[in-house]
């Protein structure tokens, strides 16, 4: 026991944990330290984890029992048939084109949106809150949501997956865009609206400068996030990858799905490369 002129703590673990610590300051007066809360997070935590696996049937048994198929099948993805690759390409190319016709158009219209989204240059709150709950709601789906719902009306297809990856990058960028463009110096803007310039004209002079760079960043974060996303759209009908990793899975044909996979990542990787090249050239 030590005591500095700060208070002396002598009680053992198991009762600072279960019961109220008495704490004994330099004055000679002892009080009692709030009960942890640790136990009840604790016992609440176990209580919600027991209830999820109930919900979801989760059950450890069968991953004892079953676990061991996991490393047989991950064995043959990761001997992929090479053969196969002339089968992979077609779809890969379909699959980059959705990603790049889907990330243009939804960084396109995401501009305008953003700039209306954007309290220190839209100073309308009834606009402002109409254009925020919009992109909420359009953040609010995942991408496979919005291609099932665009194969349902256009039919199945790249169409159906491009416009879900468009949809799906307008609500990211609008977001990401806004929240840029509310952190610039307004000194300029406003000089240039003092000097009698239109709002757009403001805007483009004044604060494109300022978020070109962190725009273009976005746009090339949705672009790898789409390409890895719209190879898992052909499951509900959307084109490229999918459909035909749907079908070597369903056939249990593992290697042909790992030379796929491989494809997947070589392609993602060079991608990578090539944006962290245009990232140190923009900023």
């Amino acid at each position: 026991m030590s005591n500095h002129g700060h208070a002396t703590y002598k009680t053992p673990l198991f009762d600072r944990v279960f019961k109220p610590e008495k704490i004994t300051l330099a004055n000679g007066h002892t009080v009692d330290r709030p009960r942890s809360r640790m136990p009840l997070i604790l016992g609440i935590l176990l209580i919600a984890l027991y209830i999820s696996a109930k919900t979801t049937g989760f059950d450890f048994g069968i991953i004892l029992r079953r676990g061991g198929q996991l490393f047989v099948i991950l064995a043959r993805i990761f001997h992929p048939n090479f053969g196969f690759i002339d089968k992979v390409i077609p779809p890969l190319i379909a699959t980059i084109k959705m990603s790049i016709v889907g990330t243009v158009v939804g960084c396109l219209i995401a501009l305008p949106f953003a700039i209306f989204a954007s309290s220190n240059i839209n100073k309308s709150k009834p606009v402002l809150a109409i254009v925020r709950i919009v992109v909420s709601v359009v953040r609010s789906l995942p991408v496979i949501v919005y291609a099932y719902l665009f194969v349902f009306i256009f039919g199945m297809g790249p169409f159906a997956g491009t416009l879900a990856i468009g949809v799906f990058t307008f609500g990211i960028v609008t977001k990401m865009l806004y929240e840029n463009i509310e952190t610039i110096d307004m000194g300029p803007y406003e000089a240039m609206q003092s000097f009698g310039a239109t709002t757009l004209q403001s805007f483009w002079s004044a604060c494109v400068p300022q978020i070109l760079p962190q725009y273009l960043d976005n746009c090339l974060y949705c672009f790898e996030l789409n390409v890895r996303q719209s190879s898992i759209l052909g499951y509900v009908g959307a084109g490229g990858l999918g459909i035909l990793i749907n079908e070597r899975i369903s056939l249990r044909a593992y290697e042909d799905a790992g030379m796929i996979f491989l494809m997947i990542f070589l392609v993602v990787w060079m991608i990578d490369l090539m944006n962290d090249y245009i990232r140190s050239k923009i900023k």
